[in-house]
């Protein structure tokens, strides 16, 4: 079974957090008291980047915005979207586990791990964009269009002009909608199944620590890029949204968790020895 892959530390981590997932995912949507953070800006200066964060931080609970004009603003979803676009292929039933196969084909791609066979696991894990392209065949424009209209994800518009509509087309969701898709899933209210949403989660689990658990996703469109997820701490969830501008493309990928990182570590929601080069 795919759930005899994860540790025992995680099991008894989930099982300990049932009651408070389960109250978070009774209680009604509120507004959360919003607080600017321009002191932030020192991350993204750091970095040599533009860009925003969001921090829905439900220990206080409170809303800690970094650049609040950019944060409304729509940018495309990229490899983000392959959140949602996993539990379409699940609910469709065109995937049934995280360990079904995915053969490749022998086209070669720019990311080395991208050329070979792929799991729905290594797909979420490595970002495998062919993937997600068989799956969208296979989910079909029109079967998207709905789950994006149910799902109210961002613009939800699957047009395109040419190439995949969650990077080239017009797919948009702002950093704020970002957060509020990541809760829902966190509280297992999307219109999905409870199993689905539950086998999503665990596909985003990045890493963990004695007291926390960090599930993220990256994206990348080329002229900005993403990390979104939340980290699980005992006294409540901290929900994060990112983007920034990559105009050295590659070279800025890694500032978009770099700058995540360090904010989490600032508030406390991330340990300091999680820093990676």
């Amino acid at each position: 079974m795919w759930q005899s892959r994860f540790g025992i530390k995680l099991v008894v981590w989930v099982l300990l957090n049932i009651a408070a997932i389960s109250s978070y995912a009774s209680s009604n949507a509120v507004e959360l008291p919003r607080q600017e953070r321009p002191d932030w800006q020192q991350y993204f200066l750091a970095q040599q980047v533009s860009g925003t964060i969001v921090v829905a931080d439900l220990r206080q609970p409170q809303l800690l915005v970094y650049n609040a004009e950019r944060a409304v603003k729509r940018f495309s979803p990229a490899s983000t979207y392959k959140i949602p676009h996993t539990l379409m292929a699940l609910d469709a039933g065109i995937v049934r586990s995280p360990d079904h196969v995915f053969p490749w084909d022998g086209t070669e791609h720019s990311f080395k791990l991208h050329n070979q066979d792929q799991t729905l696991s290594s797909a979420m894990r490595y970002s495998a964009v062919w993937v997600y392209r068989e799956l969208a065949d296979a989910i079909g424009a029109a079967r998207a269009d709905q789950y994006l209209a149910k799902l109210a994800y961002g613009n939800a518009s699957v047009a395109t002009a040419e190439g995949d509509y969650w990077i080239d087309g017009e797919l948009a969701i702002s950093a704020v909608e970002q957060i509020k898709f990541l809760q829902d899933l966190y509280a297992e209210r999307l219109p999905f199944s409870a199993a689905h949403q539950q086998l999503v989660k665990t596909l985003l689990l990045n890493e963990q620590g004695e007291d926390w658990l960090l599930y993220a996703k990256t994206g990348w469109q080329g002229k900005y890029g993403w990390w979104v997820g939340w980290v699980e701490l005992p006294a409540g969830p901290v929900f994060f949204a990112l983007n920034i501008d990559t105009p050295n493309r590659l070279d800025d990928l890694p500032k978009r968790e770099q700058i995540g990182r360090a904010v989490l570590q600032a508030i406390h929601a991330l340990p300091k020895e999680t820093n990676k080069p």
